[in-house]
C-alpha cells in the first residue's frame, strides 16, 4: 500500500493574513471660537431677541394676550415659532418680559425726582419726558393700560413690589418739599396719580383726543400747548401761594 500524502503547507504568500489595524488619529482639539466671534453671536441674539419683543409688543397692544399667538409674534418678527421659543419659553413669559420693559421705560422719569431738586423744576421736566413717552411709545402705554384695567394677573407682583417701592420713595421726597415749604400741602400719592393720568391720557386714549382736538402729541405746536397747560394746571395747584 502506498503511504497516506501529506498535504504540504500553502507557501507563506499565500496564507490568509489579517489586515494591520490602522493607527487610530489623534482627536482633533475642538476650536474656542474667538472673543470676536463671541462677541457677534452675542449681538446676534441680541438683535433677534429685541425683533422679537419689538414684534410682540405690537401684536399685544392691539389684540391683548389672549387675542395674540406666537405664530403672530413669530412672523411679524420674521423668525420662526421654534426660535421664537429659544428666546421665550411661553407667551406667558415673552408678554411679562415686555410689560417688565415698559415698566422700566414709564417708570424712569419718575425715579429722577430727588430732594435737592427745585420741585417746580423736577415737576415740570417730569411732565415734559412723560407727555414725550406717550408721544413716542404710545402701544407701550395702551398695553400698560389694558394689563391693569384687567386687573394685571401677570403684573400685579410687579405692581405691588417695584412700583410700590419706588412710588414710596418719591412720596418722602415730595413730603420733604412740602416740609421745606417748597410746595403746598397736598397727599403726595395723589400727585403722582395726577401726573400719570394727565400724561397717559394722550398716549392711551390718543383716538379720542384727536378726534376732539384734530392734532396729536406729533404736532410740535400741540405738544408744546399740551406741556405749557399742564404745567399751568399742576404747579398753580402745588407750588406754595405766598
Amino acid at each position: 500500500m502506498r503511504p497516506p500524502r501529506i498535504k504540504a503547507a500553502p507557501p507563506v504568500s499565500k496564507q490568509i493574513q489579517r489586515p494591520a489595524t490602522p493607527a487610530k488619529k489623534p482627536k482633533a482639539r475642538s476650536r474656542v471660537p474667538s472673543e470676536a466671534t463671541l462677541n457677534r453671536r452675542k449681538r446676534l441674539m441680541e438683535t433677534k431677541r429685541s425683533a422679537i419683543m419689538e414684534a410682540a409688543l405690537d401684536v399685544f397692544s392691539r389684540y391683548g394676550l389672549h387675542g395674540t399667538s406666537l405664530d403672530q409674534v413669530a412672523s411679524q418678527a420674521d423668525v420662526s415659532k421654534t426660535n421664537l421659543l429659544y428666546y421665550f419659553a411661553s407667551k406667558e413669559d415673552l408678554y411679562i418680559n415686555v410689560l417688565r420693559q415698559l415698566m422700566d421705560v414709564w417708570l424712569s422719569p419718575l425715579k429722577a425726582f430727588s430732594v435737592e431738586q427745585d420741585p417746580a423744576e423736577a415737576i415740570g421736566d417730569y411732565l415734559r419726558v412723560k407727555l414725550e413717552l406717550s408721544r413716542d411709545h404710545p402701544a407701550e402705554s395702551r398695553l400698560f393700560c389694558l394689563e391693569v384695567i384687567q386687573g394685571a394677573p401677570l403684573l400685579l407682583g410687579e405692581l405691588q413690589g417695584s412700583l410700590r417701592d419706588i412710588v414710596e420713595s418719591k412720596v418722602s421726597v415730595i413730603n420733604a418739599w412740602i416740609e421745606a415749604g417748597k410746595l403746598a400741602p397736598v397727599e403726595p400719592h395723589h400727585l403722582i396719580f395726577s401726573l400719570w393720568a394727565m400724561t397717559q391720557h394722550y398716549a392711551d386714549f390718543r383716538t379720542q383726543v384727536e378726534a376732539v382736538s384734530g392734532r396729536t402729541l406729533e404736532d410740535p405746536a400741540f405738544f408744546a400747548e399740551t406741556l405749557t397747560n399742564l404745567k399751568a394746571l399742576v404747579l398753580q395747584g402745588v407750588c406754595p401761594r405766598s
